[in-house]
């Protein structure tokens, strides 16, 4: 998980960087953990996809 994406992240690393976040997402999901902890994580990891996809320009 990264730790800041900022308004300067450089759209080149955008396909890797989404490949790796959707990773961790669906590795999160799979150990369908309930916890309050879980669930920030995945809400961090569905938000920094949004956040790439929006600043890049990318269609879902």
């Amino acid at each position: 998980m990264f730790e800041n994406l900022e308004s300067n992240y450089d759209c080149a690393n955008a396909s890797e960087d989404l490949h790796q976040l959707k990773q961790q997402l669906e590795a999160l999901r799979e150990q369908q953990a309930d916890s309050k902890e879980s669930q920030e994580a995945i809400n961090r990891l569905e938000n920094q996809i949004s956040f790439i996809f929006n600043k890049c320009d990318i269609n879902h």
